[in-house]
């Protein structure tokens, strides 16, 4: 679409389904499951409040929804594509497997009928798909993965996620919010989301396991096999005791790998690493600078905003419109757990690590009045920013009820380079979540409603440097 924006003639090719797997099993599909499952767990909350029989979604009525949000989504594409194809010669869908052929030309495959295209210019964005372990079949029946897992004709009694990471522990916020299928989680290391700061990560794991999953922790996977229908695992733990746990399912959560086998990159003269098999890429160009690579096949920054973002860069290079590298730093995440999780910029594990000083505040989600009006106060905010008088903002992580809103105004400024005097001076409504980040920034200003050594177990305000791993009231 960018292309087209800057009138370069552009053919579009796709061997499968329009949208791929951020509309069929990624993002869309995970996230209205996502959906469905926060609202039955909240249902639920106020049900059993009142002693009554929680609420059962069966997966028939799931399946409806997801397949009514796919088809919303396909639709909005296909006939976009359709309109714009017809409108003139800027634009052209082929279905079809693409392969380079040489530096300049690909030849396109769609069962018995074979076609060339030459350009001056190609963009590879063909995804990626879930990683394999070695001697563990993914027989998609009872060993699934991350593509597999919504062709399940029913919710399992109980299933064994196999990684903590992102995708995993959000299959298991899902599973477990549903309230049907008893969740367990195997983990190589000591705690979930280990990339996150300590208080992130015992959150969303004090959560999980609120709801009835069991996370193995500092665990080794020994051995998985599929015995009279269902699944067995064996386990090492830290202690170096073995135990042998049988369940209905297991998802296989260990990332993705790129999707660019077959490609022929090698026939267009674009140089391998020859560690790892990917594509050498510098911004978004290969070696060969009329081909770039974008996305999930890059096998790095696999995050659909990321995807696009790099897309349109690539476009902006060709079309001669833009010089300067991509930037990462003001990239907005979110995670979809219990609560759910979104940040910016840098955590404070990262910060420590690079020895670099700053100032934090953070406040309890208890201590805001929308989400006490919500009855949602597990979460919090926390503001990073530089330790000096300046007190640009570092990074932010928001975890509680609306989170992903409540950072954009943080990534504003940190993509402007404002300090956080602005932010306290803003009017924001009220009662509103966003009030939090604001109290934040008060509180690093020493103008804040509450004090922080009065709430000192909902509001923290200190400063930290490397020189002396001094941790004091900032």
């Amino acid at each position: 679409m960018r292309a087209i924006d800057l009138g370069l003639r552009t053919v579009l090719i796709e061997k499968d389904r329009i949208g791929g797997t951020g509309i069929y099993n990624g993002a869309l599909t995970s996230k209205t499951l996502w959906e469905l499952a926060q609202r039955v767990a909240s249902a639920n909350e106020v049900i059993r409040a009142r002693g009554r029989e929680p609420f059962r979604l069966g997966w028939d009525e799931i399946g409806k929804t997801l397949n009514e949000a796919v088809f919303e989504r396909k639709y909005l594409y296909a006939c976009h594509m359709q309109l714009l194809e017809n409108a003139g010669d800027k634009f052209k869908h082929e279905r079809g497997k693409a392969t380079f052929i040489g530096p300049n030309a690909i030849e396109v495959i769609r069962g018995e009928h074979r076609s060339t295209i030459e350009a001056g210019h190609f963009i590879v964005a063909t995804g990626s798909r879930p990683r394999g372990l070695p001697d563990i079949v993914a027989d998609e029946k009872h060993i699934l993965t991350s593509d597999g897992i919504f062709n399940i004709d029913d919710l399992p009694e109980s299933i064994v996620i196999i990684g903590a990471g992102v995708i995993g522990c959000e299959f298991a916020t899902i599973f477990t919010n549903f309230g049907r299928t008893k969740v367990h989680i195997i983990d190589r290391a000591a705690r979930v989301l280990p990339f996150e700061d300590p208080d992130i990560s015992h959150l969303i794991s004090n959560s999980l396991e609120r709801k009835g999953a069991v996370i193995h922790r500092n665990s080794k996977l020994e051995h998985i096999a599929i015995v009279g229908g269902k699944v067995e695992y064996e386990l090492t733990n830290a202690d170096g005791h073995r135990e042998t746990v049988r369940v209905d399912k297991a998802l296989l959560s260990v990332g993705r790998i790129p999707n660019i086998d077959g490609l022929g990159l090698a026939a267009a003269g674009v140089a391998l690493d020859p560690r790892t098999g990917l594509a050498m890429i510098t911004d978004t160009r290969t070696s060969q600078p009329h081909i770039h690579i974008v996305g999930d096949a890059t096998g790095s920054n696999m995050l659909v905003n990321l995807g696009e973002l790099e897309g349109r860069h690539a476009v902006e290079l060709i079309s001669g419109i833009r010089n300067a590298p991509l930037a990462y730093g003001n990239v907005s995440t979110i995670m979809f757990l219990d609560p759910e999780v979104a940040g910016i910029g840098a955590n404070e594990q990262e910060l420590r690590k690079n020895n670099i000083p700053y100032r934090l505040a953070k406040i309890d989600y208890a201590c805001l009045a929308r989400a006490i009006a919500m009855r949602k106060t597990k979460g919090f905010f926390k503001v990073l920013v530089t330790d000096d008088d300046d007190m640009k903002v570092l990074g932010m992580r928001a975890v509680g009820e609306h989170a992903s809103s409540a950072i954009q105004a943080v990534a504003l400024m940190m993509q402007t380079g404002l300090g956080i005097g602005e932010l306290a001076e803003l009017i924001h409504p009220h009662p509103s979540i966003t009030e939090g980040v604001q109290e934040c920034a008060r509180m690093l200003l020493g103008k804040s409603i509450f004090k922080s050594p009065v709430f000192g177990d909902k509001m923290q305000c200190y400063r930290w440097r490397p020189s002396t791993e001094e941790v004091k009231a900032a």
